[in-house]
């Protein structure tokens, strides 16, 4: 609205100074008024002529350095992006600027507003680059591209959008996981590895297709692969692993101090899992929060992307504490599995939780995502203690970059 009515107010500056000029010649005649009179047409029918410059059929596209123009693309968080705008504004009248508006829109509303200028060349064209700030997680979209013009005095303005979306997804940051012996030796077995492909069970989840053993089941034909193939081909079904781990990720907001808190808590649970499925386990998710999201253990590839996508668009909206939390999700817990839980949850609300997992018959470990304020070390030590002694491991971490080393070196 105050663009508009400063254009008004500037239309009515020019009319009143051609209204001016041209009093000035009717009464005081000769050539120095007629000579005002002239350039001061001259000036107008430039500014007017100004409105068809072409700026408003401006075509352009976009690239970003490194990933390609598809829905699929995939970043990781505190990745910068260079982006590259290339801009045609069709015909002919001379233009001495553009400055370009971009907008990176954000899945929760949020947006980030860039601005650039270029000066067209003789072909009418130009570049323009820039590069984001780092990236959380989460998932974005370039919407259009606004180009505006002013002529050589800077009284009129001129706009014309192009569209040129993209979108892309930015997973949370994690860190690789060299070896945690709890999860290897601890809750497996240290010869789990030998006797898994003998012992464990088959679950109805199809995993591929194999060859034909001599003894196999009709129903374990595969009829479509041998058909292709010409030879006996048989389904191979995924196997249950012993035991399975789930990764709880309490979103609960009154809990986290900061949002760097929570992204330090899906970052963490996105590398327990990504650690997970490179040692083939059975890894499964259950996301506490306003909703509770369930991920039952698998060791597929769909499973990772599932998960993932899920951490992507995660927010800490819980209203309720991880204890009651927990009892409302009982049912996406399988009995007998281990449970990591990754919460900033302390004292008596982490004890409780810890306790009712162990009553229903599965393993907690707990990995305390402390916050920057300071804490008493002695209200720390009490709690952490006291689940010690009943034999349930506590890691703690301040920053990511702390979670191989706290994994591999104990709990604490």
């Amino acid at each position: 609205m105050d663009t508009a009515r400063t254009m008004v107010m500037r239309w009515r500056l020019t009319a009143l100074i051609y209204v001016c000029c041209s009093l000035y010649l009717l009464f005081q005649g000769g050539k120095s008024s007629f000579m005002i009179f002239c350039m001061v047409n001259v000036l107008i029918l430039y500014l007017v002529l100004g409105r068809y410059s072409g700026i408003a059929h401006v075509k352009g596209s976009r690239s970003i350095s490194g990933v390609g123009g598809s829905n699929d693309n995939v970043l990781t968080s505190g990745t910068r992006l260079d982006v590259k705008l290339a801009v045609r504004i069709p015909g002919f009248w001379p233009i001495p600027y553009v400055l370009v508006h971009d907008r990176l829109q954000r899945q929760n509303g949020q947006s980030m507003q860039f601005e650039s200028s270029f000066v067209p060349d003789m072909k009418r064209m130009g570049t323009v680059r820039y590069s984001t700030p780092p990236l959380q997680r989460g998932r974005y979209t370039f919407t259009s591209s606004e180009c505006v013009t002013r002529d050589i005095f800077g009284l009129f303005e001129h706009k014309g959008t192009f569209q040129s979306e993209l979108s892309f997804t930015v997973l949370p940051q994690t860190v690789p996981i060299r070896n945690w012996s709890l999860l290897r030796y601890g809750l497996r077995g240290p010869y789990a590895n030998a006797a898994v492909s003998r012992s464990a069970k088959e679950t109805t989840q199809l995993n591929g297709v194999r060859d034909y053993h001599y003894g196999d089941r009709l129903s374990r034909v595969h009829w479509n692969a041998t058909a292709k193939t010409g030879e006996w081909k048989s389904k191979e079904f995924e196997r249950e692993s012993v035991p399975r781990t789930v990764v709880v990720l309490d979103r609960c907001a009154a809990a986290y101090n900061s949002a760097e808190q929570f992204e330090l808590a899906v970052s963490a649970a996105a590398s327990l899992f990504e650690y997970g499925m490179r040692r083939e386990t059975a890894m499964g998710l259950v996301s506490l929060g306003a909703t509770a999201d369930g991920y039952q253990p698998r060791s597929n590839t769909d499973q990772r992307k599932a998960i993932m996508n899920h951490l992507v668009i995660v927010q800490a909206d819980g209203q309720a504490g991880l204890y009651r939390s927990l009892r409302e999700a009982s049912a996406m817990l399988p009995s007998g599995s281990s449970v990591i839980l990754v919460t900033p949850q302390e004292g008596e609300e982490a004890i409780r939780s810890m306790q009712w997992l162990d009553r229903t018959g599965m393993t907690p470990v707990m990995l305390h995502v402390r916050g920057s304020d300071p804490v008493s070390r002695r209200g720390q030590q009490e709690w952490q203690q006291m689940l010690r002694l009943r034999g349930w491991p506590v890691y703690q971490i301040r920053q990511l970059q702390e979670l191989p080393a706290v994994l591999e070196g104990g709990a604490v």
